[in-house]
């Protein structure tokens, strides 16, 4: 067996164009329309004017939504294809727009397309595929933090329909969305773990309601898109239930699960923009007679961001290929590892950027301080990171054991009690010629 990392000549060339493509046609949207309002309103006029006629151009390339299998317009690509595209699309916020795979869209779209009866694939995931609307996944609880065993939003049957009472927090995106999917207790009598649904519901439902909008960092208020959703009775049909009664936390494994991956595909292609950002600052800013490129304290900064970029990237694909091997169920331990690993790379990474840039690398002119924010919130995204070594940990003592007896199994005067044995015969050979 052979080792090989590289790519076939044929999706190399696909990465080559891909990567020409964002950098010359997409990033520039990142300049004109910062944030995530333009990007989840299908209403904007950028949407009409723009974005569709490089979403057709994408389209032509056989490049759109590839996480999706062939019946829903993808190409089924494994996550190893498909980490080495989102490195790519890591750059740009709207590049995931562009390319159809935009989170929460993406994930709720594979649920969808997996648990969905023909209506509601009819209804909800054939408009949210052809990119004219947007969803929101409408899962956490102000009160309940990475506990789902602390959430209180229910649900209750009245005849044909149910009806649901409580608040979520941190709906993202639920402003400029259509329908949200919405994770609430159905049986309380039973295991948070059994007892919870999930249900489509229509934005414009009567009762629902946006108690504030959140932002992040130092946004303004009320602008961010991050809801605070109240819930006041609000009815559905019971054809809006999303699979099974019970089975959100089955359907929600696997929407996490590849969200987790991919959030971390794409943060190596941020963080190689950091990285970039960073030499070239390191090249081009003179200080004390010398460029800074020549300070060895810039040059461990530049070192380690190396170092880091390329032990996560390759954990990153590692993880990729071990979910196209033995699936997602089986790796865990690898997609916990990279969701543990992510916030702080990035982080340290774009923190050693704003370092080099000075006053300018904290001011507006610069992306490096939304980059921080990103990698504080991809600490929490998805489960927080002390969960996921907790996973981590877990997994991993899975493959040992305790020893028996006193000492530990590398005990010196034990293994050499046993080699002594072991090899007697020679020791007792060596004494005699000696």
């Amino acid at each position: 067996m052979a080792w090989d990392f590289s790519t076939d000549p044929d999706f190399q060339n696909k990465l080559d164009w891909m990567d020409g493509f964002v950098r010359e046609e997409v990033e520039p949207l990142d300049v004109l329309l910062q944030g995530e309002k333009a990007i989840y309103d299908k209403t904007h006029p950028v949407h009409a004017k723009v974005v569709r006629g490089l979403q057709e151009t994408v389209r032509a390339k056989d490049l759109w939504a590839c996480h999706l299998g062939p019946d829903l317009g993808g190409k089924g690509y494994g996550q190893l294809k498909l980490g080495l595209m989102n490195e790519i699309l890591g750059r740009s916020g709207w590049a995931p727009t562009v390319f159809g795979c935009q989170a929460p869209d993406s994930g709720n779209a594979e649920i969808l397309a997996h648990y969905g009866t023909d209506d509601q694939k009819r209804e909800f995931l054939k408009p949210l595929l052809e990119s004219r609307i947007s969803s929101c996944y409408s899962m956490t609880e102000p009160q309940a933090g990475s506990d789902p065993k602390q959430f209180k939003c229910r649900a209750t049957r009245d005849g044909d329909e149910w009806v649901i009472q409580g608040e979520k927090w941190f709906s993202s995106n639920f402003r400029y969305a259509r329908f949200a999917i919405v994770m609430v207790v159905t049986n309380p009598d039973v295991s948070v773990y059994e007892g919870t649904s999930m249900f489509l519901v229509p934005t414009d439902t009567p009762g629902l309601k946006i108690l504030r909008n959140t932002g992040l960092g130092s946004e303004e208020p009320e602008t961010g898109s991050h809801a605070y959703v109240h819930y006041d009775d609000v009815r559905v049909p019971s054809e809006n239930l999303l699979g099974g009664e019970g089975q959100a936390f089955v359907i929600a494994q696997t929407r996490l699960g590849g969200g987790r991956i991919h959030h971390a595909m794409r943060t190596v292609g941020a963080v190689q923009k950091a990285f970039d950002m960073m030499c070239e600052r390191a090249l081009s800013r003179h200080t004390q007679g010398e460029p800074l490129s020549k300070k060895q304290m810039v040059q461990e900064m530049i070192a380690e961001s190396w170092i880091q970029l390329h032990q996560f990237r390759l954990q990153v694909l590692h993880a990729a290929w071990t979910i196209d091997n033995v699936g997602g169920a089986r790796a865990r331990q690898e997609i916990s590892g990279v969701k543990v690993a992510l916030p702080k790379v990035f982080n340290e990474v774009a923190t050693r950027a704003i370092q080099i840039h000075g006053s300018l690398g904290v001011s507006n002119e610069m992306p490096l301080m939304g980059m921080v924010t990103a990698a504080l919130s991809l600490g929490l995204a998805d489960g927080p990171t002390e969960v996921h070594k907790v996973t981590v940990a877990r997994q991993v003592l899975k493959n040992y054991q305790p020893q028996d007896g006193l000492f530990p199994r590398e005990h010196l005067p034990a293994r050499r009690a046993a080699a002594q044995k072991k090899y007697a015969e020679f020791l007792e050979h060596e004494v005699a010629n000696s």
